[in-house]
C-alpha cells in the first residue's frame, strides 16, 4: 500500500552535497532520502521542476522504499564517464575520477560556449580514450535542426557512438534523423521520453534509434521497464547526479533490462565531492555493482541541508504526494 505523507516524512533526510565541478549550472546537489520497509529511496527532482513533473520522481522513491524489488538479470552494470562543460585542460582530471571506463558522454551546446568549444572538448576526449574508446555527446535539446546537423558534421571525425537529444521536439528529432540517415549516426531520445506526457511518442514517430531512461522521472523501475518494452528500442539507463541511493535505483533498472547493449550513465557519483554512504556507488573497473545502499548516519548529519531547505523539501513532498493520491483516485 502507498504510505501516507506523514509516513513518508517520518524518516526523511534532506542532504546538500558538493560537486567537484559545476554541472547544470549548480555546484551543490540537494536530495531528499526516504526510508521504508524495502530500503531507501531518493526524491531529487531539480529545483526548477514543477510539482506535476516532480511527482513522478516521488513515485519512484516510494517504489524503491516501499515496493517489492524487481528481479534482476545481472549483478553489475557497465557505466560511462560523464564530462561536464569543463575547460580542455581539466578534462583528464575529471575523467580520472571515473577510473577505467571505455565510454565518455560529453556535454555540449552550453549557452556560454560555441561549437568550437564542443569540438575541442570531444577532440581531447578522443585523444585520451584512443581509437577504441566510445564517445557520445549530449546537447540536452539545445540545438535547432540546422545547428545539430552542423554539429554532426563538425564532430564526425571523432566517431561518435550516438547523439543524445540534440533538439527539443519529436518532429525535430525525426527531421534530423532523416537528414543524418546516410551517416549511420544514431539519435538517442532523453527529454523526449522523461519529460513527455507520452513517452512513447518518439518511438512511434521513428524519431530515435534508442532511448535514454531514468528511473526517477519515469516513476520507478516497473514503469520504466514497461516503457522500454513498448517502445521496442534499445535503452541506455542514466541518472541526474543522484546520490548513491538514487544510483542504486538506476542500477536495478539497468540490471532488470532483458538487453543492455550500451554503457549506462550511472557513474555520476564520481562527480560528487561527498556522498551519503561510506561505500558510494562509484565506478570500479568500468562498472558499478547492483546492490542496496545504506546511508551513513554521520554523513547524513554532516551533509544535512539547512532547516529552511528541509522545510522546502518537505512541503514539496506534501504537494507531490497529494498529486499522486489524486491521480490514483482518478485512475481507480
Amino acid at each position: 500500500m502507498t504510505p501516507d505523507v506523514e509516513e513518508l516524512l517520518a524518516d526523511a533526510h534532506v542532504v546538500r552535497l558538493p560537486l567537484v565541478t559545476r554541472f547544470r549550472g549548480v555546484i551543490e546537489r540537494e536530495a531528499l532520502l526516504l526510508r521504508g520497509p524495502s530500503g531507501w529511496g531518493e526524491f531529487s527532482p531539480f529545483l526548477e521542476y514543477d510539482d506535476a513533473e516532480a511527482s513522478a520522481w516521488l513515485a519512484a522513491a516510494i517504489d524503491a522504499a516501499w515496493g517489492a524489488p524487481t528481479p534482476v538479470l545481472r549483478d553489475a552494470v557497465p557505466v560511462n564517464a560523464t564530462l561536464p562543460t569543463v575547460p580542455v585542460d581539466r578534462i583528464r582530471e575529471v575523467l580520472e575520477r571515473f577510473g577505467e571506463v571505455r565510454t565518455v558522454k560529453v556535454k555540449v551546446a552550453d549557452a556560454r560556449e560555441g561549437l568550437a568549444d564542443d569540438v575541442a572538448r570531444v577532440r581531447e576526449v578522443r585523444r585520451i580514450l584512443g581509437a577504441e574508446g566510445r564517445i557520445r555527446v549530449d546537447a540536452n535539446a539545445a540545438w535547432s535542426v540546422d545547428q545539430a546537423e552542423r554539429a554532426a558534421h563538425a564532430l564526425a571525425p571523432f566517431d561518435l557512438e550516438y547523439l543524445e537529444q540534440p533538439c527539443t521536439t519529436v518532429a525535430e528529432l525525426a527531421e534530423l534523423r532523416e537528414r543524418l540517415r546516410d551517416w549511420q549516426l544514431p539519435i538517442a531520445a532523453d527529454e523526449s521520453v522523461r519529460k513527455a506526457s507520452d513517452p512513447l511518442a518518439v518511438a512511434r514517430a521513428g524519431a530515435a534509434d534508442l532511448l535514454v531512461v531514468k528511473v526517477q522521472p519515469l516513476g520507478g523501475v516497473a514503469r520504466a521497464l514497461r516503457i522500454v518494452a513498448e517502445a521496442g528500442l534499445p535503452a541506455v539507463v542514466s541518472s541526474a547526479i543522484d546520490t548513491s541511493v538514487g544510483l542504486a535505483m538506476g542500477a536495478r533498472l539497468a540490471a532488470a533490462l532483458p538487453e543492455l547493449a550500451y554503457d549506462c550513465g550511472l557513474g555520476t557519483a564520481a562527480l560528487l565531492a561527498a556522498d551519503v554512504t561510506a561505500e558510494p556507488l562509484r565506478p570500479r573497473g568500468g562498472v558499478i555493482a547492483v546492490r542496496a545502499v545504506e546511508p551513513d548516519a554521520t554523513l547524513l548529519r554532516q551533509h544535512a541541508a539547512p532547516p529552511e531547505r528541509v522545510a522546502w523539501w518537505h512541503e514539496r513532498v506534501r504537494r507531490c504526494a497529494a498529486l499522486l493520491a489524486a491521480s490514483t483516485l482518478t485512475a481507480g
